[in-house]
């Protein structure tokens, strides 16, 4: 890819991006994180977003300030593909705010890179934002109607506008009314040149937690597993509705929102989180495990091991074994040097990309009776690819157990399966799905079963992937390309 094309050359906010199309990858969400008050604040927003990098791989980008001037740069690429040294060295101050991103909403392109940061009122402010607004359609054409002009198409920017419009009522004043004003999924990071400032949406869709490293300085981010990685404690979680404000002053807080009800995304413990983090007040790995055991006690496979597909399936893979008294084989092998944008050479070689991330080791399964844990089945077309190269490898038979129940709806919260015809559960029974997949037997978490693997009630989760029961309206008009 042309350098020119890739990044922002000057390290001024107010420049004009350069657009281009990017190839995705896998489909995540986004990872944020900000640090105040560490004069490496650029370099440990590197490592931290290096931390997140699960959570978005297409574009990265790092706003920091040192008190009066706030520069920036970003770039389409993997964290260590964007920044090396003499570009961290550029970027100065003690506080400092970083995105990974993969596009929910608007296209992946540099335009649409976060952090968005722009100049307004003699300030400059930056913001980035995990999650997907639900009403950003309606606010936009609102804004847009009186004068407003977008340089994007995500809908993260009218986070931008709303608070521009009430910026000289102040900093609390003008994140109280975007939050009244916003609907959906938030957790936002924002700089200006003397704070950081985080908050999250009444509901807790998204996970953001504080932590603290060991000279005092503040810490904000997605995950715990970001803090892990330069050595900050974990503080707490940032609440439902909070917005947390870091300054010289050190920090404060306030309750912009309420609500009764919570909607934490049960897709975040069973897919995106690190199975190393800490989110909601649960560890990933630990609730993993819970969900693999909670199969065991719906259906028994007579095989002679449990495998995973690495990675998405290993924790629940090691919850079923432990739980059903099988051993576990790492059966296939993933090849951990493919790259994310892998260009398929022909039509003739579609299964080529998934088959040269994962190999099955043939003498393990040839002959076997398996049962492979998967943590989800979406589309299903690398799965169908997958269980053809074990039943190749050899396999006697074959069944797949599934640690969630079947995804039959579409997310409009920040998750890429916005429409329900890229659903195969939307589209196909179970018994179709075993078919279409060629499987001996295939079995899905119940919905029960999940929620008691959780430890909780099931309130406190968003499960409308599952159950089509939606927390919030959602407007006719959401979708990943709304506004292009």
């Amino acid at each position: 890819m042309n350098r020119d094309l890739r990044e922002i050359k000057s390290m001024d906010c107010c420049n004009f991006w350069k657009q281009r199309r990017y190839a995705g990858g896998p489909r995540e969400e986004c990872g944020v994180f900000g640090i105040y008050g560490h004069e490496d604040a650029a370099n440990l927003t590197y490592f931290g977003l290096y931390a997140l990098q699960h959570r978005g791989q297409e574009s990265a980008g790092i706003v920091t300030s040192d008190g009066k001037n706030v520069q920036e740069y970003k770039a389409m690429g993997l964290v260590s593909e964007v920044f090396h040294e003499s570009r961290l060295r550029d970027l100065k101050g003690h506080l400092a705010v970083g995105h990974v991103r993969y596009s929910t909403t608007g296209s992946s392109v540099l335009q649409n890179a976060q952090p968005f940061c722009v100049n307004h009122a003699g300030s400059t402010f930056a913001v980035a934002h995990n999650g997907n607004l639900v009403n950003a359609h309606q606010i936009r054409a609102e804004l847009e109607a009186y004068g407003s002009i977008f340089q994007t198409t995500m809908d993260s920017e009218i986070i931008v506008h709303l608070l521009a419009k009430s910026w000289r009522k102040g900093i609390d004043e003008a994140i109280y009314q975007t939050m009244n004003l916003i609907r959906g999924a938030y957790s936002v990071l924002m700089l200006t040149e003397k704070a950081l400032i985080g908050f999250r949406d009444p509901l807790g869709f998204r996970p953001l937690c504080i932590g603290r490293m060991s000279n005092g300085a503040y810490v904000l981010a997605s995950e715990t597993c970001a803090l892990d990685l330069i050595q900050a404690e974990f503080v707490r979680d940032v609440e439902r509705g909070e917005v947390v404000i870091i300054d010289e002053n050190g920090l404060r807080s306030f309750a912009a929102m309420q609500a009764e009800k919570r909607a934490n995304c049960i897709f975040e413990f069973i897919y995106f989180a690190r199975p190393d983090s800490n989110i909601f007040g649960r560890n990933v790995y630990s609730f993993r495990k819970a969900l693999g055991a909670a199969l065991i006690r719906e259906i028994t496979v007579d095989a002679d091991y449990v495998m995973p597909f690495p990675d998405s399936g290993n924790y629940a893979a090691v919850g079923y074994a432990q739980a059903a008294g099988l051993p576990l084989e790492l059966a296939v092998i993933r090849n951990h040097y493919v790259g994310r944008t892998f260009i398929q050479p022909s039509q003739s070689l579609r299964d080529f990309g998934v088959r040269i991330k994962l190999n099955p080791v043939k003498d393990t399964i040839r002959g076997k009776r398996v049962v492979i844990i998967e943590d989800s089945i979406i589309r299903g077309t690398t799965t169908v690819t997958r269980v053809k190269a074990i039943r190749e490898a050899g396999a006697r038979e074959i069944s797949m157990l599934v640690s969630c129940p079947p995804t039959r709806y579409p997310c409009f919260y920040g998750i890429d399966f916005s429409t329900k015809g890229e659903l195969i559960a939307a589209k196909k029974s179970v018994e179709e799905i075993r078919q279409f997949l060629e499987l001996d037997a295939l079995h899905y978490l119940s919905l029960e079963a999940m929620v008691e693997a959780s430890g909780s009630n099931s309130d406190r989760f968003c499960m409308a992937c599952f159950n089509g029961k939606y927390p919030t309206g959602i407007n006719e008009h959401v979708g990943k390309f709304s506004f292009e």
